[in-house]
């Protein structure tokens, strides 16, 4: 099976930013190993083999070697669903990984893992440092999803079981994660590494990561709630319309309509507005037409005169 890659500036830009968002990712892992607080996935099980191994083979070489079985029945089962991108997204993780934690041969004097400020936040403010890596790992997940890349781990099979079972997913993922996350407490157990918490604790600490970083992952892809539309139905549009422009510079759209309680056919002002603009729009519609009825939703993403696009 050819893996066919089209060579273009927008391509470019989306492999920058997957490695970008693959460096991200791995930091906020090499910061997770050594208090052994875990993620799901192939992430998290490299790093519970990483101490079976006795320290021995660095985290991200782990994290690669999972990867590769994992990628070729993906590629098997599904096609090309799981391409060079998803390849090229764990291999750059994998490599920064071991970067950041000084596993790279002539580059050993970088290890994250001995920042002073990382030792103190371990020791002093447990629930920060997780906190801190939960929104590495969601804003590197995020980016790396955002341009069309995915890391392969729990995603390959849970694509695979969905493709056969039916399986949602979410669902397969969080049970994928869950079970990683319970394996690797088990064997930190057995290992009797020195924990300065309980299994049970870390285990908390896992989950509550897991469920962290997912949430910044939705807010990177969807962003942050920064504009509004609002519908308008008034009797008085062209007025509503004209005070809009005039006081916010903003555009508006009439819709036709027809109301179904009065059967009266009339327009609907369609017009959107940043967050801050709300409560002014709010004072135009009531000084315009007090009786007007109007409805406002969160927009994610605007694209257009007057509005920054997100990257």
């Amino acid at each position: 099976m050819k893996l066919k890659i089209n060579i273009t500036k927008e391509t470019v830009k989306e492999y920058f930013f997957i490695a970008f968002g693959s460096a991200i990712m791995s930091l906020s892992i090499a910061l997770l190993i050594d208090i052994f607080v875990v993620p799901g996935g192939a992430s998290g099980l490299s790093m519970a083999l990483y101490y079976v191994f006795d320290q021995a083979i660095p985290v991200g070489l782990l994290r690669w070697i999972i990867n590769i079985p994992l990628f070729i029945w993906g590629l098997i089962m599904l096609g090309n669903q799981f391409g060079f991108r998803t390849f090229y997204a764990f291999t750059t993780g994998s490599f920064f990984l071991d970067l950041f934690r000084g596993s790279v041969p002539g580059l050993d004097f970088i290890k994250i893992q001995d920042a002073e400020f990382l030792i103190e936040l371990a020791q002093s403010d447990f629930f920060f440092l997780i906190l801190f890596a939960a929104v590495l790992m969601g804003v590197g997940l995020g980016v790396i999803f955002k341009f069309k890349g995915t890391t392969g781990g729990s995603d390959i099979p849970a694509a695979i079981f969905f493709k056969k079972f039916g399986i949602m997913p979410g669902k397969s993922i969080m049970f994928i994660d869950f079970f990683v996350i319970s394996l690797a407490g088990f064997i930190f157990y057995l290992k009797g590494m020195p924990l300065d918490k309980s299994i049970i604790t870390l285990v908390l600490y896992s989950l509550f990561l897991m469920f962290a970083s997912a949430y910044i992952i939705d807010v990177i892809i969807d962003g942050f709630d920064y504009a509004r539309m609002a519908l308008i139905i008034t009797d008085k549009s062209d007025e509503v319309a004209a005070e809009i422009n005039n006081k916010l510079s903003r555009g508006a759209t009439a819709i036709k309509s027809r109301g179904i309680y009065r059967n009266i056919d009339k327009e609907i002002i369609m017009t959107v507005v940043t967050m801050k603009e709300v409560a002014i729009l709010n004072d135009i519609v009531k000084k315009v037409d007090p009786e007007a009825f109007m409805i406002t939703n969160t927009i994610h993403e605007v694209s257009g005169f007057g509005f920054r696009r997100r990257i």
